[in-house]
Protein backbone atom coordinates (compact mmCIF):
# COMPACT_ATOMS: atom_id res chain seq x y z
CA UNK A 1 0.00 0.00 0.00
CA UNK A 2 2.60 2.83 1.07
CA UNK A 3 4.53 2.22 -2.63
CA UNK A 4 1.15 2.73 -4.48
CA UNK A 5 -0.07 6.15 -2.19
CA UNK A 6 3.75 7.44 -2.07
CA UNK A 7 3.42 7.41 -5.75
CA UNK A 8 0.07 8.71 -5.84
CA UNK A 9 0.55 11.94 -3.07
CA UNK A 10 4.32 12.25 -4.27
CA UNK A 11 4.45 11.83 -7.48
CA UNK A 12 7.28 14.36 -8.06
CA UNK A 13 9.93 12.73 -5.64
CA UNK A 14 10.03 9.20 -6.68
CA UNK A 15 11.53 8.00 -10.21
CA UNK A 16 9.66 4.65 -9.55
CA UNK A 17 8.42 2.26 -7.30
CA UNK A 18 8.10 -1.23 -6.36
CA UNK A 19 4.60 -2.43 -5.31
CA UNK A 20 5.10 -6.07 -3.46
CA UNK A 21 1.91 -7.50 -2.03
CA UNK A 22 0.06 -4.10 -1.59
CA UNK A 23 -3.34 -3.66 -1.05
CA UNK A 24 -4.73 -1.13 -3.90
CA UNK A 25 -8.56 -1.02 -2.99
CA UNK A 26 -9.21 -1.90 0.38
CA UNK A 27 -12.99 -2.39 -0.27
CA UNK A 28 -12.14 -5.30 -2.55
CA UNK A 29 -9.36 -6.39 -0.03
CA UNK A 30 -11.70 -6.72 2.52
CA UNK A 31 -14.20 -8.95 0.60
CA UNK A 32 -11.43 -10.72 -0.97
CA UNK A 33 -8.87 -11.55 1.72
CA UNK A 34 -9.04 -15.13 2.80
CA UNK A 35 -12.22 -15.62 5.05
CA UNK A 36 -9.91 -16.74 8.63
CA UNK A 37 -8.86 -13.69 8.34
CA UNK A 38 -11.53 -10.92 7.06
CA UNK A 39 -12.88 -10.34 10.53
CA UNK A 40 -9.23 -9.38 11.90
CA UNK A 41 -8.99 -6.88 8.70
CA UNK A 42 -12.09 -4.97 9.26
CA UNK A 43 -11.00 -4.49 12.89
CA UNK A 44 -7.87 -2.98 11.29
CA UNK A 45 -8.99 -0.94 8.34
CA UNK A 46 -12.80 -0.90 9.18
CA UNK A 47 -15.77 -2.61 7.86
CA UNK A 48 -16.54 -1.91 4.42
CA UNK A 49 -20.05 -3.48 4.86
CA UNK A 50 -20.97 0.05 6.24
CA UNK A 51 -21.50 2.38 3.47
CA UNK A 52 -19.71 5.67 5.22
CA UNK A 53 -16.88 3.58 6.18
CA UNK A 54 -16.89 1.99 2.67
CA UNK A 55 -16.69 5.41 0.84
CA UNK A 56 -13.76 6.02 3.50
CA UNK A 57 -12.08 2.92 2.41
CA UNK A 58 -12.47 3.46 -1.14
CA UNK A 59 -11.33 7.54 -1.00
CA UNK A 60 -8.22 6.02 0.33
CA UNK A 61 -7.53 3.31 -1.97
CA UNK A 62 -5.14 3.55 -4.29
CA UNK A 63 -7.06 2.25 -7.13
CA UNK A 64 -9.09 5.06 -7.17
CA UNK A 65 -6.37 7.31 -8.06
CA UNK A 66 -4.55 5.44 -9.76
CA UNK A 67 -4.39 7.47 -13.03
CA UNK A 68 -2.45 10.04 -10.96
CA UNK A 69 0.84 7.28 -10.85
CA UNK A 70 2.99 8.82 -13.58
CA UNK A 71 6.47 7.32 -12.37
CA UNK A 72 7.27 3.63 -13.50
CA UNK A 73 5.80 1.04 -11.16
CA UNK A 74 6.37 -3.09 -11.13
CA UNK A 75 3.81 -4.83 -9.21
CA UNK A 76 5.04 -8.19 -7.64
CA UNK A 77 2.83 -10.94 -6.40
CA UNK A 78 2.51 -14.30 -5.54
CA UNK A 79 -1.12 -16.22 -7.14
CA UNK A 80 -1.59 -17.71 -3.74
CA UNK A 81 -1.07 -15.16 -1.29
CA UNK A 82 -3.71 -15.78 1.74
CA UNK A 83 -3.41 -12.26 3.09
CA UNK A 84 -3.06 -9.86 -0.32
CA UNK A 85 -5.37 -11.69 -3.00
CA UNK A 86 -4.06 -11.33 -6.50
CA UNK A 87 -6.94 -9.50 -7.64
CA UNK A 88 -5.41 -6.71 -5.86
CA UNK A 89 -2.44 -6.78 -7.76
CA UNK A 90 -3.85 -7.58 -11.10
CA UNK A 91 -6.27 -4.81 -10.82
CA UNK A 92 -3.50 -2.16 -9.79
CA UNK A 93 -1.44 -3.31 -12.34
CA UNK A 94 -4.44 -3.31 -15.31
CA UNK A 95 -5.11 0.38 -14.22
CA UNK A 96 -1.82 1.59 -13.92
CA UNK A 97 -0.76 0.51 -17.78
CA UNK A 98 -3.65 1.70 -19.29
CA UNK A 99 -3.71 5.17 -17.41
CA UNK A 100 -4.01 8.57 -19.24
CA UNK A 101 -5.32 6.64 -22.19
CA UNK A 102 -2.38 4.70 -22.90
CA UNK A 103 -0.64 1.36 -22.90
CA UNK A 104 2.01 2.35 -20.51
CA UNK A 105 5.89 1.09 -21.29
CA UNK A 106 7.08 1.61 -17.62
CA UNK A 107 4.69 -0.64 -15.74
CA UNK A 108 6.14 -4.13 -15.36
CA UNK A 109 4.34 -7.18 -13.78
CA UNK A 110 5.55 -9.97 -12.24
CA UNK A 111 3.76 -12.92 -10.52
CA UNK A 112 4.54 -16.05 -9.55
CA UNK A 113 2.11 -19.19 -9.79
CA UNK A 114 3.86 -21.19 -6.32
CA UNK A 115 4.26 -18.74 -4.01
CA UNK A 116 1.85 -17.07 -1.46
CA UNK A 117 2.97 -13.57 0.48
CA UNK A 118 6.14 -12.76 -0.59
CA UNK A 119 8.33 -14.92 -2.27
CA UNK A 120 10.23 -17.62 -1.26
CA UNK A 121 11.10 -20.11 -2.97
CA UNK A 122 15.08 -19.61 -4.27
CA UNK A 123 14.47 -19.86 -8.20
CA UNK A 124 11.82 -17.12 -7.61
CA UNK A 125 13.65 -15.19 -5.30
CA UNK A 126 16.55 -14.86 -8.25
CA UNK A 127 13.75 -14.60 -10.89
CA UNK A 128 12.43 -11.61 -8.41
CA UNK A 129 15.82 -10.00 -7.54
CA UNK A 130 17.18 -9.66 -11.52
CA UNK A 131 14.26 -8.04 -12.36
CA UNK A 132 14.50 -5.52 -9.45
CA UNK A 133 17.89 -5.32 -10.25
CA UNK A 134 16.79 -4.28 -14.38
CA UNK A 135 13.89 -2.43 -12.99
CA UNK A 136 15.73 -0.10 -11.22
CA UNK A 137 18.85 0.05 -13.76
CA UNK A 138 16.44 1.32 -16.04
CA UNK A 139 14.14 3.74 -14.34
CA UNK A 140 16.36 4.49 -11.34
CA UNK A 141 19.72 5.10 -12.89
CA UNK A 142 19.07 6.07 -16.14
CA UNK A 143 16.81 8.91 -15.38
CA UNK A 144 16.73 9.19 -19.33
CA UNK A 145 14.28 6.74 -19.75
CA UNK A 146 11.93 8.38 -16.78
CA UNK A 147 11.30 11.65 -18.54
CA UNK A 148 11.74 13.53 -15.52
Amino acid sequence: YMCLASLIHYNDRFACGIDTVGISNFVTFLENTSEYRRDLRRLKYGDERDPKMRQTLLEMSPLTRASEITAPLFVVQGANDPRVPLSEARQIYEMAKKSNNNEREGVWWMMARNEGHGFRKKPNVDAYQEAMVRFFDRYLLDFSAVGR
